[in-house]
């Protein structure tokens, strides 16, 4: 993979929950990254990209939580606020086989809670 990887703007947002019955638009996340024709994320060209590889944390009444995606241990993906530094890692539950298309559904793992988001778009930035 080239370092002209096509990077993609996904953003998710809070789907419903208990304590959420509609879901929460303003709780959501905007993640720059490299995706697979099928909407997977794409780990080989993340090597050649991941400095390019974003992650905006949003939530009402709060100021954003900026980091990088990062491509972890066993496939993993992390999400390290590490440009703010203001918010603990966060994981991505079983991204490495979730496809990120408009409608689908994927899970954060935020602490001892899992969270399920929806994908509101998946577009090349």
């Amino acid at each position: 993979m080239t370092n002209s990887a096509p990077l993609n703007r996904i953003v998710l947002e809070l789907a419903r929950e208990p304590g959420h019955p509609e879901g929460d638009a303003n709780d959501r996340y905007v993640i720059v990254a490299p995706l697979h024709a099928d909407g997977r994320l794409d780990g080989e060209a993340w090597k050649a990209v991941r400095d390019s590889c974003r992650v905006v944390r949003e939530t009402a009444g709060a100021e954003a939580s900026l980091g990088h995606l990062v491509h972890g241990p066993g496939g993993r993906w992390i999400l390290t606020f590490d440009i703010t530094n203001d918010r603990p890692d966060e994981t991505g539950f079983r991204f490495e086989i979730e496809p990120f298309v408009s409608g689908e559904y994927v899970s954060i793992e935020r602490g001892d809670e899992t969270h399920v988001f929806r994908v509101v778009t998946a577009a090349r930035a």
